[in-house]
């Protein structure tokens, strides 16, 4: 596991596109996180043999990090990469001013709502019609530092 790199983004990129959970971003906003200091303890990306197998990007304000985006290939899931992925960006939020996570995640998406369960995020809240395609709540979960 590692910071997210410039020369990083092609990978994040196909593997967000392959990735129907996650946030589709475009190349454009990957680019921006890997060439700011915005990367620096805000994104890591797992690395497995010759290529990224999954990544992770937060957002940290004040007291709080939110987890923005995660996704992990389809051939290594399962394997507890995201919880990996997950438990580093907590502690290096952690390792700063954060006492509290957060995110939003599809109300069917139960294998994620499983894995930040079993990383101690709680029920917080619901965002009525928060994503599309399809339209479907958001579900908060939070969880202290």
């Amino acid at each position: 596991m590692r910071p997210l790199a410039a020369g990083d983004v092609a990978e994040v990129v196909a593997l967000t596109r392959a990735s129907a959970e996650a946030a589709q971003w475009p190349a454009a906003e990957f680019e921006r996180i890997a060439g700011e200091e915005f990367a620096t303890g805000c994104a890591w990306v797992a690395v497995a043999g010759p290529g990224i197998v999954g990544y992770i990007v937060t957002r940290c304000a004040a007291e709080e990090v939110e987890i923005l985006n995660l996704a992990v290939a389809a051939g290594a899931r399962r394997k507890g990469i995201a919880g990996r992925l997950l438990e580093r960006a907590l502690a290096a939020a952690q390792a700063g001013p954060a006492r509290r996570a957060f995110l939003e995640v599809r109300e069917s998406n139960r294998a994620a709502i499983a894995l930040y369960q079993r990383h101690h995020f709680l029920p917080a809240g619901r965002r009525a019609l928060y994503y599309g395609n399809p339209p479907e709540d958001a579900l908060v979960l939070a969880r202290t530092l």
